[in-house]
Formats: C-alpha cells, structure tokens, sequence
C-alpha cells in the first residue's frame, strides 16, 4: 500500500522551468486514482464480487509512491545539486507514522481481549517486523507450508508499507550514488528497474512468496513511477497527451481488478497490466478528458485523501471480525464492517494524520523524539507479549486445552542444515541422536515427520541411535512417483520428484545405512483429497513406470518398488501407519469457537472425535497401499483409540494440531513406537 502522500509536488528551488511549476501543482486525478487502489484491495479482502484481482490496488500504489517520491528528490537534486535527507526522512515520519502507531496499539489491545495465545503473540512478532520495516520479510519466511491463514494475520497488510519502507531507503542511495551524472543515473534507473522485472519474471513460478513479498522483485513497480517521474520533469514533450491514453490506463486497471488471478502465478507478468494502466493513467492525467474528470470529482478525491488510513485500518478490521465470528452473514454485514472501516479511517485522517501534517511548527526534535518513544513503547509491549507466548492464561479452562495443542506444533531445527555438497545436496536433513556417530538410520517423509520430530529426537537420545531425518510438505516418500497438488506450485511438485530422486541415490550410496523408515499421509496420497477441514485440498500421483491404475493401487505399487529397492542392499523398510484422521478437528478453530462463545465444551469433545469404523473407511485405500508394499507396519492407532472411537484428546492433553497433524506432546507420547527402529540390536 502506497504512503498518503499528497499529489503535491514539493521543492524547495527558488526558480522552475514553467513545466516544473505545472508539475507542483495539486494532482487531484491521482488521489482519484489513489480511490480506486483502495477500494479495489477493501473490496477484494471482504469478498464483494467482481473484485477478484483487487489486491493490485497496492501495485497501483507502488507505481503512485515511486512517481511521487522520485519526482520530489529527482527536482530537488537537479536544482539544488544536493538532497536535504533529513527534512525528506522528516517529512516521511510525519505523514505515516502517527496512523500507523495508533492503528498498532490498537491492534495489540484488542488482540489481548480476543486473539488466542499463538495469534497474539504472532501479532506482536508482526507489529515488531512492521516497525522496523521488515514486515514483508517476516511474511515470507512464514510463507511456508504450516503457515496460518491470511485472514489470521492482523499485520499482514503492512508488507506493504515495508517494500515502500525500503524503497525510501534505496532510492535516496541510489540518487547520490550517482548524483555527479544525470546520464548515469538515468541508465542506472533503468537497468535496475530490467533487472528487477526480469528477475520477478523468473522468480515468480519458481518462489511465488519472494516474487511476491521481497523489495527486489517489486522496486520495479515503484521504478515505473520514478521513471515517469524524470521523464516528467526532464523532456516533457515526449509525452504527447491524448484522451486515448487515459481509457486505456483506465480499461487496464479496471480489468486488472476484475480479472488478473490470485495464486501463483502472481505477481509475474500478471502485474505488467495494471502497472502499465497506472503509468498511463498518472503520465496522461493533466489532459482535459472525461477520465481525469471523473477521477477529480469530490467523492474518489475524498476516498483517496483518506486512503492510506483506510488501508491501515480495513484489515485490522476484516481480521478481528472474522476471528470473533467465523464467517460474515451475508452482504449486509459485509457492509457494515466495510462503513465501519470508512468511519475509522475517516476519523483517523482527520485527528491523527491531517493535524500532525498541518503542525507547521512542529519541531523537528519533537517529531523524532514522538516518533521514537512510539517505536520503543510498541516494540517493548509487543516483545513482552511474544516472550509471554501470548498470554496464555486470559481464557477460561474449559479452551485451554486446545489453547495448548494450538501452540504446541513449533519444533526445534536448529540442528537442521542444508549440505551444499555430497548425496544430499541442497536437501534438508536433520540429525538426531549422538552427533559423533555416522547415521544408520534414515527417517524420511512429508510433513508428518515435521510432527513427530520431538518425538524422533527424544527416542534416538534414549536409544543412543544416531539417525538422519528428511521431511518434504506433501511429497509422498517413495520413488518415481509425480504428483500435482492444488495446495503446491508446479515447481514445487517438479522439486519433490527431483528431491526424491536424489535421495535414491542417496540411500543406495550410504554403506552404513541399516534402516529407513517411511512416514507419511497415506490417506490423502491414496484417496487424492483431503478430508473434513482440508477436503479443498487434491493431489494427482502418476508414474511413466507402472500403467493405468487407480491412486491407491498406484501408491501400492510405488511404495513396493521403493520398499524392493532399498531392500535390495540388505535393509530393513518400515513404514509408520498414519495415526486415524479426526475429520473436522482443528485445534485453533475449535479454541477459538470455545474462547468466544461459538462452541460448547460438550460439542467441541465430539469434533475431536471419530468412530474407528469411520477412520478405518478413510484409511481402506491407504491401508491396502501399505500392505501391498511388503515393510513392516509400525502402528500408531492404539495410543488414539480404543475399539469404538479414536480422541484428539488423550488424558487431558490435545493430540492433534489439525485433523491429520498430531501435536509434540503426542509425539513425545508416543515415542515408543520408534524403539523397534532405533534399537540397535534389531537387523
């Protein structure tokens, strides 16, 4: 999300050019178009139809910032030989700090009454990134396979003001860089804005989060703008105004919100569009056409006045609403909160920004005095709540143990590494047990090993068994298999069979190795979808080395192969059954329903809960993979059920994070089920 800045061009030179003097005049078209950007993202993150590439409402912004920002220190450079970097730091801390402080406390106090401990202190690990500005970093490290939903994220928005936080940083840098030669700076503007364009090209099907969240795959969006920006100041006259420019920036925006599609694919060459629209849009925006006229008019200028405020404070809102709630009752309480959210950014335009902008003689020590005991204080509260793991003992008992098996899924890889050489390089592997001995054991599978890692690290430390474990989100472990799965990009599904490849030869070139040990989510690779709470969730194996067959025969088959060939070299194939599927448990949605009245403790019970002849008809095509494949079956259902029904609950203590996950206390439960492995005198 763009900064609020004023359409206003500022400078400081005593004497312009007569275009320079056009220039500085208050662009009320921008605002206009600032009106759109924001109401494209609010309406795209409340669901309103035909708004479903609305989030390149902040792409728009990017390109507003970098014209903006760029034309003010590109005119302050080029008349007066220098840049004034405190007075524009200065200016930058005045205009976005004061909403963005209030919108933070505010978030953290009504976090205390409602987020569950792990959201809270998540929240605060945000509200810490965004003050430092490295929200967008945070977010794509957390962009992994076990992150939580977005809408749970109250800070989440604020990737934004980060890659802009960054982009202030840079482009100053950059102007004195090269502040000797206009040339030079001009040819360097343009280099880094290709090489930015094309890395985000490439980038993005191969890490849609770094194309998405980093600075480097976005400064060419804010380029854009500063681009125009010299391009306005120095040789005007290339640009030749026409009507026709402006509906066409117009139709490319529009239909960039309507159309472009969220996912993968973004931003890639998706983003080109509304990019283009916007440079069109703001280069043609003095010509004397209906479109620049429509964007002028009072309504979109006021909509855009306050469109940094509503930015801030939209999310928040949609966030907060949606964890009390679960889900809105339709469009007319989609309406409410989206006019709430106008209200408060209404109000927080008018007595937080517009008062502290207008303070003419504010000194500046009293805004960075202001502005730094507002970073400490958040950054002190926010680190006290993370140290305090969110609080945990602000809810009632009846939610606290699901409370705990919410937060009980965070395992320790620090001893995790990635080798950049030998069998397993560029592949993760994590060894437990003694550190001096050479493994002989591998532990290797999906995110069930994630799981059961405590688990696995407390066993080996007991059987004194050196082990190495390997674990890919949603990559079944077995050779030659290929899989396509909705919840994965298609470079991901092509570096699991790749990874999995590797770690054949792997396995055949290890002369110590004794034992391996599969572990895995069978059902959903023998069934291809999930279940209950991920049934959205679909995954399509398929092999050029078996024939037509159906998924389960197909797992069957692979799982033979693999379980024959690591065989071959006198090894020992286990494979750990899968503990049964409790269809409909989350551990965060059943705590949170309880905390806020939406679920009695009677009905939470029986959502952790399954009958075993309903686990047994959703494992029936998993179960005949594993038999099929000729290892020993290491079973898990005893410590979850008993003859009539399996429990996420056991002696008091939550078992399960989600409907397949089981938490670290139910992996150090029942760590015991690893002994046959670990013991060494077991061939």
């Amino acid at each position: 999300m763009s900064t609020p800045e004023s359409p206003e061009v500022e400078t400081s030179a005593p004497k312009l050019a007569a275009d320079r003097q056009a220039a500085k005049g208050h662009r009320s078209e921008i605002d206009g178009l600032r009106a759109i950007a924001v109401l494209a993202v609010v309406f795209y993150h409340f669901g309103v139809p035909g708004f479903g590439g609305g989030f390149v409402g902040v792409d728009i912004f990017f390109v507003i910032s970098g014209f903006l920002i760029g034309g003010i220190l590109w005119r302050e450079h080029q008349d007066t030989g220098k840049l004034a970097l405190g007075r524009f730091y200065l200016r930058r801390i005045k205009r976005l700090a004061p909403a963005y402080f209030v919108m933070a406390f505010v978030v953290l106090i009504v976090g205390a009454l409602i987020l569950l401990p792990n959201d809270f202190r998540e929240t605060a690990k945000g509200v810490i990134a965004a003050t430092v500005y490295l929200s967008n970093v945070l977010f794509f490290r957390q962009s992994g396979y076990f992150d939580g939903a977005a809408e749970d994220k109250v800070m989440l928005h604020t990737w934004s003001l980060s890659v802009e936080e960054q982009f202030y940083i840079f482009l100053p840098f950059l102007f004195l860089l090269f502040a000797r030669n206009k040339t030079v700076m001009v040819w360097a503007l343009g280099a880094i804005f290709g090489l930015s364009l094309i890395s985000s090209l490439i980038v993005t099907p191969l890490s849609h989060p770094a194309a998405f969240f980093l600075f480097p795959f976005r400064a060419w969006e804010l380029l854009a703008g500063v681009g125009l920006a010299v391009l306005n100041c120095e040789r005007p006259e290339l640009w030749r105004r026409h009507q026709a420019l402006s509906w066409v920036g117009l139709a490319l925006v529009l239909a960039s919100v309507a159309l472009v599609v969220p996912g993968e694919g973004f931003p890639g060459w998706q983003v080109i569009f509304p990019v283009l629209g916007t440079v069109l849009l703001i280069g043609n925006g003095q010509d004397d056409n209906w479109v620049n006229r429509g964007l002028s008019m009072r309504i979109p200028v006021l909509i855009g006045l306050i469109s940094y405020s509503l930015y801030l404070w939209h999310w928040p809102v949609f966030v907060f609403t949606k964890y009390l709630q679960g889900q809105y009752r339709g469009p007319g309480e989609v309406a409410l909160w989206i006019a709430i959210s106008f209200v408060l950014a209404g109000l927080s335009w008018r007595l937080i920004e517009q008062p502290v902008r207008q303070a003419k003689k504010l000194p500046a020590w009293s805004l960075l005095f202001t502005a730094a005991f507002a970073s400490v204080s958040l950054l002190g509260l926010s680190f006290m709540v993370f140290k305090a793991d969110g609080m945990p003992k602000r809810f009632g008992e009846q939610a606290q143990m699901h409370i705990a098996a919410t937060g009980d899924f965070l395992q320790d890889f620090s001893d995790c590494y990635v080798p950049s050489d030998g069998p397993f390089a560029d592949i993760e592997i994590c060894p437990i047990g003694p550190e001096n001995d050479e493994p002989s054991l591998i532990i290797w599978g999906d995110s069930h090993v994630r799981a059961y890692y405590e688990g696995l690290k407390q066993a080996a430390r007991e059987a004194d068994r050196s082990a190495l474990v390997i674990w890919r989100a949603g990559c079944a472990p077995a050779f030659d298999l290929e899989k396509r799965e909705s919840a994965a990009t298609p470079a991901q599904d092509a570096a699991c069979s790749a990874a999995n490849a590797q770690i054949q030869t792997a396995l055949r070139d290890m002369r110590d190795l004794q034992k391996v040990v599969l572990v895995g989510r069978w059902t959903y690779y023998a069934s291809g979808k999930g279940s209950g709470n991920d049934a959205h969730n679909t995954i399509r194996l398929h092999s050029d080395l078996f024939g037509p067959m159906t998924q389960d025969a197909l797992l069957g088959q692979a799982l033979a192969a693999t379980v024959a060939d690591i065989g071959n070299l006198d090894r020992q194939v286990y494979i750990l059954r899968q503990p049964p599927e409790i269809q409909n448990y989350s551990a965060p949605k059943v705590a949170r329903a309880l905390v806020h009245g939406r679920l009695s403790e009677q009905l939470a019970r029986r959502i952790g809960q399954i009958t075993v002849t309903d686990a047994k008809t959703r494992e029936r095509g998993a179960a005949a993979a594993l038999a099929k494949s000729g290892a020993t079956i290491l079973d898990t259902w005893s410590w979850f059920c008993d003859p009539f029904l399996c429990d996420a609950a056991q002696g008091g203590v939550g078992q399960y994070f989600d409907n397949n996950h089981v938490t670290n206390a139910a992996a150090q439960r029942m760590r015991s089920v690893f002994y046959p492995v670990m013991a060494r005198s077991a061939q």
